[in-house]
C-alpha cells in the first residue's frame, strides 16, 4: 500500500520525549508510522523496550504493522482517547512517554477517494476510521443553524452564516455529494476578495472534518487519560496544527501544572494541590527554515511537552 507521510518535527519528537531503551512509549496517532519506527528504533526489546502504536485509520494500522515489522512494536486499531483501556488490555500500568500527532495524515490528504481535500473530485467522506457518520451526513442533513456554527467555531470562518445558508440552498435541488460539488458552494458564497487571498475552502474542509471526526472531544478527553498513564518522569508529546487543538493543549498543560489555588489572602495553602507536571517547552516548538522548505505541511505546527512529576 502507497502510503506516503513525511513525519513533521521528527527530530524534535525524539528529542523531546527523551527516550530510554528500556522504556514503554506510544504513539497515538501512528499514520505512516514515521515517528513511530524512529521511536522503536532506540528501543531495545530484549531489555523491556516496547512501543505501542495507536491509529483509528485501518489503513495505517496495516501500513504500520509492515513498517514496524523486526521492532520492538506493536500495532493498535483503536482512536487515542482511548489509551487507558488499550494499555490496561495490554498489561501495561504506566508508560515512559507519549507521542501524539494530531489532524489529518499526509496519506488521508493525498489519497482522493477518502474525501479530505478540496483539491480533487471524490466523494464526501472524511472519516479517519471509515466508521460513523460521513461528511456527506453532515453537509446533507444538519440545518442551516447547525452548520454555521461548527463552521465558525470548528473553522474559524467569519462568512460561516452565508456559507451554511448556501449549502442549504443547493441541496434544495439535490444532495452535495462530492469534494468539488462543496467546494464550489462555498467560493459562490465568499467575497471575491475572499476568494483571491487564499483558498476559501480550506477553513469549512477544517470544520466538517473536525465534526465528522470529533476530533476536539477526542483530544479533550486523551489529554488527561495520557498524563494519567505517564509514569514518574514520562514525557506527553503533541503536535498541534490549528489553533483550536493548540489552545486546548496549551490550558489543559497549564492545568496539569498548576499547584496551589487557594485564594491569594490565604495565610496557608488549605486545597493542599500541588503541581502534576512541568512544562519542557515554554513556547512551542515549530519547524526550521529546511523542514518548511522541504515540507509545507509542517508551517502549521506546534509541538508542546510537558514531563510528569
Amino acid at each position: 500500500m502507497e502510503f506516503q507521510h513525511v513525519s513533521v518535527l521528527l527530530d524534535e519528537c525524539i528529542n523531546g520525549l527523551d527516550i530510554k531503551p528500556d522504556g514503554i512509549y506510544v504513539d497515538g496517532t501512528a499514520g505512516g508510522a514515521g515517528h513511530s519506527k524512529a521511536i522503536a528504533q532506540k528501543l531495545d526489546g530484549g531489555k523491556g523496550g516496547r512501543l505501542i502504536a495507536i491509529d483509528r485509520d485501518p489503513d495505517a494500522v496495516k501500513v504500520a504493522k509492515e513498517r514496524l515489522e523486526g521492532l520492538p512494536a506493536e500495532v493498535v486499531k483503536g482512536n487515542y482517547s482511548q489509551i487507558d483501556s488499550i494499555l490496561e488490555d495490554l498489561g501495561i500500568e504506566k508508560v515512559d512517554g507519549i507521542l501524539l500527532d494530531l489532524g489529518v495524515s499526509s496519506f488521508q490528504l493525498d489519497n482522493a477517494g477518502r474525501g479530505f481535500s478540496y483539491h480533487t473530485d471524490a466523494p464526501l467522506d472524511m472519516r479517519m476510521s471509515r466508521e460513523g457518520i460521513s461528511a456527506r451526513d453532515v453537509v446533507n442533513s444538519y440545518s442551516s443553524e447547525e452548520l454555521a456554527k461548527i463552521i465558525f467555531e470548528y473553522g474559524e470562518e467569519r462568512h460561516a452564516r452565508r456559507i451554511a445558508a448556501g449549502i442549504v440552498k443547493a441541496r434544495e435541488h439535490k444532495p452535495v455529494e462530492t469534494t468539488m460539488e462543496l467546494a464550489e458552494i462555498i467560493k459562490s458564497c465568499v467575497p471575491q476578495r475572499a476568494r483571491r487571498e487564499k483558498n476559501p475552502c480550506k477553513k469549512t474542509f477544517q470544520a466538517i472534518r473536525i465534526e465528522v471526526n470529533s476530533e476536539l472531544d477526542h483530544l479533550s478527553i486523551a489529554l488527561d487519560k495520557a498524563f494519567d498513564s505517564l509514569g514518574q518522569g514520562g514525557r506527553l508529546c503533541i503536535i498541534s496544527f490549528h489553533s483550536l487543538e493548540d489552545r486546548l493543549v496549551k490550558q489543559r498543560f497549564k492545568t496539569f501544572c498548576t499547584g496551589c489555588t487557594c485564594p491569594p489572602d490565604f495565610p496557608v495553602c488549605i486545597c493542599g494541590k500541588k503541581p502534576r507536571g512541568k512544562m519542557i517547552t515554554g513556547k512551542p516548538i515549530e519547524a526550521g527554515e529546511r523542514e518548511l522548505a522541504e515540507n509545507n505541511r509542517s508551517r502549521s505546527a506546534k509541538l508542546r511537552i510537558i514531563e510528569k512529576l
